[in-house]
């Protein structure tokens, strides 16, 4: 008889949570011989401070976090790898009522644009006095780096033209309420929640601002991968296969259902169902449907890109986290692991990449890849049209600089 892995996860209320718990109660798990056990943390960092003393084994983990602790950014900290992503997209940048009433004069659209609201906010912000102040989760989150490069790339300067606050999700929408911010950038269900409870509105999204682009990763404790490697190969399956069920459109309900219970998020199913859907409330009574607000699975969205980690990285040097050298570019790129993951999902025969890392924003469109197209990868990229290659790293930080 197969001995069973033992595997504990961490995991905080978002809905990008979702391939951990459903490996967990539709049984893919059990069906790879693990017994999972998940465990509920209300903020990051107490998700990096567990990891890192042992308690978990792995965790549900913001995409930037595993390289600053490999980077030594953040202590205390366990070197970490990256094997799998939990899909792609998932944020929204929500703002109050006050302050979208003054992009709408200055032209923002209920579509949100990037672009056209990234815009309106400049023009907003050049004529306004005390500083507009906004929300992250993190400061080594996508959230973070995705809501700077959306302001750098409309002409703001985030670190000088506004205010950057890191707040739990959860309080984001009160603290935007109580006038303490004036907009955020956070995962689902929290800017639905500011919409439908706060009377808030969104301005755009991450899959605006970088299209096919990783939020939430599987952060793993590299000394524990090491040592069960067969264990992490089964769990990588076990979360495969939670992603195909969460992809399909005819399990949403009872997701949402599942999702909704006070052991995992514990809010109404009214905040969850917009983000699957992708129709968004977006304010007023108004909704928006986003195309791949929050993909699961499709695109290769569980694939670790080590282009994701290294753009990451660029925005880290960028904004003054980290100084840029050989050997911390090395450090990051090696933290997202693809050979772990296509291992583990050889036994399964999908569709992979056959590269680990693409030129981000070169895809402008659906695009089949490999030599039997089986996989579909894009439309991916950047709201400003730029790209990012992976192998022009030096170059990429010195124009960021020049902007």
């Amino acid at each position: 008889m197969t001995k069973s892995h033992e595997i504990t996860a961490g995991f905080v209320p978002l809905l990008d949570s979702a391939l951990l718990v459903v490996a967990k109660e539709k049984g893919f798990a059990e069906s790879q011989d693990i017994n999972l056990t998940l465990a509920r943390e209300r903020s990051w960092a107490s998700i990096r401070d567990r990891l890192a003393v042992g308690h978990f084994e792995v965790a549900h983990i913001l995409a930037p976090m595993p390289i600053a602790c490999n980077l030594g950014l953040t202590a205390p900290a366990q070197e970490m790898v990256v094997p799998m992503a939990l899909g792609l997209g998932g944020n929204a940048v929500t703002v109050s009522q006050a302050l979208w009433q003054m992009m709408a004069a200055c032209g923002a659209k209920d579509d949100l644009d990037a672009r056209t609201n990234g815009a309106a906010l400049r023009q907003v912000i050049v004529g306004k006095g005390p500083k507009l102040r906004f929300g992250v989760v993190h400061p080594y989150s996508g959230h973070n780096y995705e809501l700077r490069y959306w302001l750098s790339a409309s002409g703001i300067d985030p670190d000088h033209d506004i205010e950057i606050l890191v707040l739990p999700p959860p309080d984001m929408g009160d603290a935007l309420r109580a006038g303490l911010i004036d907009g955020y950038c956070a995962g689902e269900p929290w800017n639905t929640f500011g919409v439908l409870e706060r009377d808030a509105h969104l301005v755009t999204v991450k899959a605006s601002i970088w299209r096919s682009s990783p939020e939430k990763v599987l952060g793993v404790n590299r000394k524990w991968s090491e040592r069960h490697p067969e264990a992490l190969s089964a769990l990588l399956r076990a979360l495969y296969l939670a992603s195909l069920w969460c992809g399909d459109r005819s399990n949403h309900d009872e997701l949402v259902e599942m999702l909704s219970r006070s052991t995992y998020i514990n809010r109404p199913t009214d905040w969850l169902r917009p983000a699957l859907s992708g129709v968004l409330h977006i304010g007023e009574g108004a909704t928006a449907e986003i195309k791949d607000f929050f993909v699961p699975n499709a695109k290769a969205a569980t694939f670790p890109w080590r282009s994701h980690a290294l753009w990451f990285y660029t925005q880290m040097v960028r904004w003054g986290h980290i100084e840029h050298t050989r050997d911390h570019q090395q450090i990051a790129g090696s933290t997202y692991r693809p050979d772990l993951y296509r291992e583990a999902l050889k036994s399964l025969n999908v569709a992979l990449p056959s590269a680990n890392s693409k030129v981000e924003g070169a895809l402008r469109s659906e695009t089949p890849v490999g030599s039997t197209g089986a996989l579909t990868l894009g439309p991916d990229g950047f709201f400003d049209g730029s790209l990012f290659d992976p192998d022009q790293v030096d170059a990429y930080i010195a124009g960021q600089k020049r902007r």
